[in-house]
């Protein structure tokens, strides 16, 4: 079903997943704040997003809430939700977008209850027995006949009769954190333009590159370009960042677990290349105009592939001979270890032909 475009003045927009989702679904967010100019926009998503999706202009407010407790005990996860739906009845919405699509995202959704909720049709994953659809617009698995997932996120605009307008994402950092970043640059004597960024982490030890594949890249880049290397990821991938510089020769920057989701964005922006797995910093780079090589496995890059900027998507042939027997699960993208069969020589190609074909980018006033 498909509706014209009604003057909507509070959206729910329910994102619970992870950053890369979140800056795919900004693109969404931007097509209705053109669309319905003083909206009030709201993003249901997790609390250590809460400051990204504010401080960018994504929505102008966020309920947040922990996704531990939500995976907690049953008393725990009664409380959150409890919570959550407490905060979100407030705002009165009068549209509601599901792009989360799970089980709970429903049941979010129907306790809201806004006079017009969209939803995915097939769902993701099929209703469960006694599970109630709420939605009553929807949307297409992937709207305006695109194939990335991004087309998922802005599928809801079709179903609503909305033009699309926007269709990558860009995400410009704020000035004051370019000037963090700008100074943590400085501070370990990297060059802006003149650094590649390397992301080694993942949400799963099946979806990260090996970190001596890393380094063996790391080296040949480093001595074929010149360029500065330095590693970039959360607190929890310092790891996997002392394995790479324990083996690298080429010398290191570790900025890993050194900076917020804001300040990370900027540093990125002032990279010369971003290379790493599929990854939420993929994305994220690739937002901030910087080229990207991507590592996959499993998941396609036609699907899940960097937007919007020079890039270069590299994935082991299919099908895959299993390397990880054990600990892979062949049909869950999220937890198929596949990269691991991508080798150095490549990955090192695409690093420099992606840099022979991208100028520098031009210094950004702040």
């Amino acid at each position: 079903m498909q509706i014209s475009p009604a003057p909507f003045h509070s959206i729910l927009v329910i994102q619970t997943k992870f950053i890369g989702d979140i800056v795919l679904a900004s693109t969404l967010a931007r097509n209705l704040q053109l669309e319905f100019p003083g909206a009030r926009i709201v993003f249901l998503c997790e609390a250590r997003f809460e400051s990204f999706v504010l401080a960018h202009g994504i929505a102008s407010e966020v309920v947040a809430f922990r996704r531990s407790r939500i995976r907690g005990t049953p008393l725990q996860r009664g409380k959150e939700l409890y919570a959550m739906v407490r905060a979100l009845r407030r705002f009165r919405f009068d549209l509601t977008i599901d792009l989360t699509d799970s089980k709970t995202s429903r049941f979010v959704s129907g306790l809201v209850n806004a006079k017009t909720r969209v939803g995915y049709n097939p769902p993701e994953r099929p209703l469960k027995r006694l599970e109630r659809q709420p939605a009553n617009v929807f949307a297409k698995p992937l709207g305006f006949g695109g194939q990335h997932f991004i087309y998922r996120y802005l599928s809801p605009l079709e179903a609503l009769g909305i033009d699309l307008r926007v269709t990558m994402p860009g995400i410009q950092p704020l000035p004051s954190e370019t000037m963090k970043a700008l100074a943590l640059l400085a501070k370990h004597h990297l060059t802006p333009n003149r650094f590649v960024a390397v992301h080694a982490g993942a949400s799963f030890e099946g979806r990260q590159w090996q970190p001596e594949r890393f380094a063996e890249a790391i080296d040949e880049i480093a001595a074929d370009t010149g360029l500065a290397v330095a590693l970039v990821g959360g607190p929890d991938e310092r790891e996997t960042a002392a394995r790479i510089i324990a083996s690298t020769a080429a010398p290191v920057v570790d900025l890993v677990g050194t900076m917020s989701l804001e300040t990370l964005l900027a540093a990125l922006e002032q990279a010369r290349l971003f290379l790493g797995n599929e990854s939420g910093p993929m994305h994220m780079a690739a937002a901030a105009g910087t080229p990207v090589v991507g590592l996959f496995g499993l998941t396609h890059p036609a699907r899940w592939g960097p937007v919007g900027v020079p890039s270069i998507a590299l994935r082991p042939s299919m099908p895959c001979d299993c390397v990880a027997k054990g600990l892979c699960r062949p049909t869950d993208p999220s937890k198929a270890c596949c990269v691991w069969r991508l080798e150095v020589k490549p990955v090192v190609e695409a690093a420099r032909e992606l840099l022979a074909r991208t100028e520098m980018k031009p210094e950004r006033a702040v």
